[in-house]
């Protein structure tokens, strides 16, 4: 008997803060009826970037995605739930982890992961370059 749990009904994470939730509408829908995977990323971005605010404090952009996996199809009217945890502070750069997980509509409260992602953000000045950054995010 397998002890991981069912794709279909998920434990949230306690070690990532919920940095985002949103429920994907018709009109962010690609061909096949399922939401355009270019609109998850740039929630992804966007939650992402929400942890390595607290240790820039000004300008930042993202300057990689790392790692992004679609695990299973988000669908419209999903809730969506974006959690996120730092995973690397360097000197101008943060690497966040996210992963997002849907309730579906006519099962809420049960959980599906649909997307992981590992992103780096990097501290920029006025003129665009990188710059030192609070390592304690405070």
């Amino acid at each position: 008997m397998s002890t991981v749990p069912s794709p279909a009904n998920v434990q949230l994470p306690v070690d990532q803060e919920l940095v985002l939730k949103v429920i994907p509408m018709p009109g962010d829908c690609n061909a096949n009826g399922d939401i355009f995977g270019g609109w998850v990323m740039a929630q992804v971005d966007l939650a992402g970037s929400v942890l390595p605010a607290r240790y820039t404090q000004g300008r930042m952009a993202t300057v990689a995605v790392n790692e992004f996996i679609f695990k299973q199809p988000v669908r419209v009217g999903d809730i969506l739930s974006f959690f996120s945890k730092v995973s690397r502070v360097g000197r101008t750069s943060i690497t966040v982890k996210v992963e997002v997980y849907a309730e579906r509509y006519r099962s809420q409260g049960n959980y599906t992961k649909v997307t992981e992602a590992s992103l780096t953000y990097v501290a920029i000045d006025d003129q665009g370059r990188p710059r030192p950054i609070n390592k304690t995010g405070e």
